[in-house]
């Protein structure tokens, strides 16, 4: 039993993976378009995967004024449907029902959040709305809205667009200092998900923090939501980010 327990710790992935993983060398960077190609190549699931950005940048994440946070938008989306939900009262509550949101409401909607609805992946608060955050920070956790991120806003119309569209992205780095960015599916064409690449990488290179000290840009991977990570050479790709 104990030696069974043994071998799930050292094998957490599926045969299909370690399969995958062995045609991948780690050793080596590639160009971002070569790269790209790579992870259309390790998709192999029974569904759209997913091609994600993951990017270690020199940051201390510790210190408050290294924190790289922000929203971007991607030329041709991410390929994911959202549900939007928004809090908002008379002629923006009015613009963002009619922009697509799928909840819309007041203090009715901050009780019903209370009572447990959660039917929704982001929640915008216009202005009026935000000192009534409060009330359900806790329940919300990291999907509570806030200025810093664009979800407090009184733009509602042009968030929701933009958010339905799946053409906004929220990017923020972990404790690691990584930042893990969806940017599109392995259905797109290698251009689409090339531009996507470059508005990704670039709105991360435009966030450096002016007290960051050394390479800001330490390693670049991309991969299928089910497969492994494919290195990206940094230097061409952040020429290429500009």
């Amino acid at each position: 039993m104990n030696e069974l327990r043994q071998n799930v710790k050292k094998n957490p992935h599926s045969p299909r993976f370690v399969a995958i993983a062995k045609t991948v060398d780690k050793d080596t960077t590639l160009e971002v378009h070569l790269a790209l190609a790579e992870v259309k190549k390790t998709a192999t699931a029974k569904f759209v995967e997913s091609v994600d950005l993951a990017v270690k940048l020199g940051i201390d994440p510790k210190k408050g004024d290294q924190n790289v946070r922000g929203i971007t938008n991607l030329p041709h989306g991410t390929g994911k449907v959202r549900k939007v939900a928004v809090l908002a009262k008379g002629d923006l509550a009015a613009q963002a029902e009619e922009a697509g949101a799928d909840t819309v409401g007041a203090d009715d909607l901050i009780a019903k959040i209370q009572a447990g609805f959660r039917d929704f992946d982001v929640l915008l608060a216009t202005e009026e709305m935000a000192p009534q955050i409060g009330k359900i920070g806790r329940i919300l956790g990291p999907r509570t809205p806030n200025k810093r991120n664009g979800t407090v806003t009184n733009n509602v119309a042009t968030a929701v667009k933009e958010i339905k569209g799946a053409t906004r992205v929220e990017y923020r780095a972990d404790k690691a200092g990584i930042v893990h960015m969806s940017i599109g599916k392995v259905s797109f064409t290698d251009e689409q998900l090339l531009e996507n690449f470059k508005a990704g990488l670039g709105a991360l290179i435009k966030a450096k923090p002016a007290s960051a000290k050394g390479k800001y840009v330490r390693s670049i991977t991309v991969s299928a939501t089910m497969g492994p990570g494919i290195p990206i050479d940094t230097n061409t790709a952040s020429k290429l980010a500009g």
